[in-house]
């Protein structure tokens, strides 16, 4: 009996080992105050290039030509929902004074379920320029440079992505669909990502 329990004893000891060098590694970066990343998504018609192809178990469809460079709020790593496959982490980003420290100290900021909550004692800018300036971002890396590249992101750094706005149909049919507006906010509102270049640039 000692022995079959000893390597549920160091499977234990891994994952914590594990877990703890993942939080350390994906720690927060500190920030001076100031719009860090002050221009907001840019989003465009596609050239020609929306026919849809084939990625693991489901259909891409891309939908519009999408590139930001904004900062990392919160950022949740995903392994056993239905999504996990397609969209492995989620960042939740922002933008314009959504990336100013001296505004963020003053936001609780989490993710949870795929969504992205924030709340406030007082507003220290106005509500609707929260919703503007930030959102959760369903990412799909779309090469194994993406997906290490999105392994090192931290809450704090400033990310530039680009890629397509993408639908999404899985085999066995869940259908997800990109938002293709900023002004949205609850279900339905998060971008889904197909990721073809992210560096991190602070």
């Amino acid at each position: 009996m000692l022995n079959r329990r000893i390597p549920i004893v160091w499977l234990l000891i891994a994952l914590c080992v594990w877990g703890g060098w993942r939080s350390w590694s994906q720690r927060s970066v500190p920030t001076s105050p100031g719009s860090i990343a002050p221009d907001p998504p840019q989003q465009t018609a596609l050239d020609g290039d929306d026919a849809s192809f084939a990625y693991k178990a489901w259909t891409l469809k891309p939908l519009a030509a999408f590139a930001l460079e904004a900062r990392v709020l919160s950022r949740e790593d995903y392994r056993f929902d239905r999504m996990a496959s397609l969209v492995p982490t989620d960042l939740a980003l922002g933008w314009g004074r959504m990336s100013d420290s001296a505004v963020l100290d003053q936001i609780e900021i989490s993710q949870s379920g795929r969504f992205f909550y924030w709340k406030v004692r007082e507003f220290p800018i106005p509500e609707r320029e929260i919703v503007l300036s930030a959102a959760n971002m369903h990412l799909i890396p779309a090469d194994d440079a993406v997906a290490k590249a999105l392994d090192t992101v931290r809450v704090g750094q400033v990310v530039s992505l680009s890629g397509r706005l993408v639908e999404a149909r899985s085999d066995n049919g869940v259908t997800m669909r990109s938002s293709l507006r900023r002004d949205d906010s609850g279900a339905g509102a998060c971008e889904l990502i197909w990721v073809e270049a992210l560096e991190v640039l602070q």
